[in-house]
């Protein structure tokens, strides 16, 4: 054999069984054609606000698993949220649970707006904070015509008719949905017309409503594409098929259940003979060629040990599928080993997918201890590893989808910026002071994380942080104090032991931490923490420490915000007392991240003055011999891995 038996009973699993289901011939129609926030801001309380409009799309999320429409009503007052959300008839269950997926990133968007609404062509959802149920038009109702090609009168005129007998279908039918198809006599043309009403409104505002549409829509004419985005309806032409194909309903129940039980018969015994096949083979091979392949079985028994320890493994096809084969409109962002991607799976849950290709700079035995230790990690601020799959050369990972993105994603830009005021960069930073003490002492072995900074540190909806990426994660073995090993991580947030002499320890990941707690508090980015020409923000900030003019250095978008709150100022020039010490350039020196956590968290409790931070000067590192050796190592191909710049985020911009 060519493959290793654990090799080959991975192709079977994820490859061969994944072939026997059929696939859905539909289409979630998840492409937004518009959508609208509300101009209004919400003025109560923001908090109960975002909770009540979250707690709204989980029960929406629950009703569109069994249901094509979710209506739903949650708090009270001016914080009340309402929600409607409705799947066009002609989806299938699980294109709607896509398409709904796609309302419901796309409405968060409008915060901290009173609301707002999208169309999408497969669905609609609509939030606001009063009762719009019965509303079948408003100022926002709008036509959409997709003027390509310029179609015949004979197409015109097919429009017309099919677009009067598809409005007098919908207001029969009990659902308010019709489609309708003709051909154009005479022609190779067909027109193809759908409408639905939500189902919220009387009879009598869907008449109302699909009768404006089909006035509407003939605006359109003579173009071949046309759509109305009303209030309370959707109506759709085209003369290219748009529908999902109708259910088929030519093999009788009895029958399909006797086929389903062959087929898993069949496919029973073919798994159970070829894994008792490649066993035995495997047992022969192993034993002829033991020494010749040791490392190959190695891995391959590495491979059999996650792939028991590990309770959710995802089929590839699955995978696929969930980020529409690999499709580049839901790619996130790339990075040094591999490729994150947005997926949705099918009961709606949305994921990220971290695709690695397993070749000389990240390889398999590094990808199978990243998954067993983020498998075991449960924190509220470090990301959640949802499972794995994977075939070959070929990797993933499965994480929970953060809709913030990343935290340099906003701290770093003048407009972003604005949304993280003082009070949500300081929880921001307690957040993450609290995830590093998980990974250093509260797990069974202390895990270093080697790569801390702005672009690995994921937001969610309310963001609050999560650690994410631990590609470059080690365990600390035996409870030594350091261990030496490659030089990896981003430069600008490396401890200058770590550069120097590879010294692993704990103190490499505060140092980190203390960097990027300068970052969250300027807004600037430490770009030159190396070099002596220009001043990186770590001596900066100790200069203007030094010199009590600490507040010279906050981010202008917090000046107001921190002026008017003398706690907050307060606070800040905290967090930048306990950034220095974090950045000393003595690892003995720097606080363990739970003294950095109680430095952080208590009042008026006078702090340790901090000392020299590292490259205040040519000589305190041998800045030209370390430099010399950062260019060897950028221009090698050994193991180590160096970004000089901030590139190899996980949910990167």
């Amino acid at each position: 054999m060519k493959k290793s038996a654990h090799t080959t009973l991975i192709f079977i699993t994820l490859i061969i069984l994944p072939l026997l289901i059929s696939k859905s011939n539909g289409d979630a129609r998840d492409q937004i054609i518009r959508k609208y926030c509300d101009r209004g801001f919400v003025q109560e309380n923001i908090k109960l606000f975002v909770e009540n409009f979250i707690r709204a799309t989980e029960i929406a999320s629950n009703e569109m698993q069994v249901s094509h429409v979710a209506k739903v009503v949650v708090g009270t007052g001016p914080n009340t949220n309402y929600l409607l959300t409705q799947c066009y008839s002609h989806l299938a269950s699980q294109d709607c649970r896509l398409c709904y997926s796609q309302i419901r990133t796309t409405l968060s968007t409008c915060f901290p707006r009173i609301g707002g609404r999208i169309y999408l062509d497969g669905c609609f959802g609509r939030q606001q904070n009063y009762s719009f149920f019965e509303e079948y038009t408003g100022p926002n109702d709008t036509v959409i015509c997709g003027n390509t090609t310029r179609k015949s009168v004979l197409f015109q005129e097919s429009m017309r008719g099919v677009v009067y007998n598809v409005v007098g279908d919908a207001l029969r039918n009990v659902d308010y949905f019709a489609r309708g198809e003709a051909l154009v006599l005479g022609t190779n043309d067909s027109v193809y017309v759908l409408a639905e009403c939500w189902k919220t409104l009387s009879p009598s505002s869907c008449r109302a409503c699909l009768e404006n549409a089909s006035r509407s829509i003939t605006t359109c004419s003579p173009w071949s594409e046309g759509r109305v985005l009303n209030t309370g309806c959707f109506m759709r032409y085209s003369d290219t098929n748009f529908l999902n194909p109708r259910p088929t309903t030519s093999i009788s129940s009895n029958t399909g259940r006797i086929i389903i039980a062959i087929v898993v018969s069949v496919c029973t015994f073919v798994v159970v003979f070829t894994v008792t096949l490649v066993s035995v083979l495997y047992i022969r091979n192993h034993k002829s060629k033991q020494q010749k392949r040791k490392g190959s079985y190695d891995q391959a028994e590495k491979m059999a040990k996650i792939l028991t320890e590990i309770s959710v493994k995802f089929k590839y096809s699955s995978i696929e599928k969930a980020t529409r084969n690999w499709d580049e409109c839901n790619k996130l962002g790339e990075g040094g080993s591999g490729t994150v991607y947005k997926g949705v799976l099918l009961d709606g849950r949305e994921i990220a997918v971290k695709r690695l290709f397993l070749n000389n700079k990240f390889r398999a035995a590094e990808f199978y201890d990243e998954v067993n230790m983020i498998s075991s990690l449960e924190h509220k601020n470090v990301v959640r590893l949802l499972g794995w799959s994977g075939f070959e050369s070929e990797s993933i990972l499965v994480y929970e989808y953060l809709p913030n993105m990343s935290l340099d994603f906003f701290i770093f830009d003048e407009i972003r910026g604005k949304e993280l005021s003082w009070e949500k960069r300081f929880k921001i930073i307690i957040g993450i002071s609290e995830g590093l003490v998980y990974l250093h002492e509260n797990t069974k072995t202390p895990i270093i994380h080697r790569d801390i900074k702005t672009s690995n540190i994921l937001l969610d909806l309310r963001f609050r942080p999560k650690i994410a990426d631990f590609g470059l994660a080690r365990y600390l073995q035996d409870n030594k104090s350091h261990t030496n090993i490659p030089i990896a991580g981003t430069l600008v947030y490396m401890a200058p032991e770590c550069l120097a002499h590879g010294h692993l320890s704990k103190k490499i990941d505060v140092y980190s931490f203390g960097v990027l707690i300068l970052e969250v508090v300027t807004g600037l980015k430490n770009n030159r923490s190396t070099t002596t020409d220009t001043a990186s923000l770590v001596s900066m900030a100790w200069n203007h420490f030094q010199q009590n003019k600490a507040e010279e250095i906050f981010d202008p978008n917090l000046m107001m915000h921190l002026y008017t709150h003398t706690n907050y100022q307060k606070e800040a020039i905290k967090a930048i007392q306990v950034g220095l010490l974090c950045t000393q350039e003595d690892p003995s020196l720097r606080p363990s991240m739970s003294t950095v956590l109680k430095m952080l968290a208590k009042d008026n409790e006078p702090l340790p003055a901090p000392s020299n931070p590292p490259f205040m000067d040519e000589n305190a590192m041998e800045l030209n011999e370390i430099t010399h050796k950062l260019h060897q190592y950028f221009n090698s191909d050994n193991s180590c891995s160096i970004a000089t710049v901030d590139h190899s985020q996980f949910f990167p911009r």
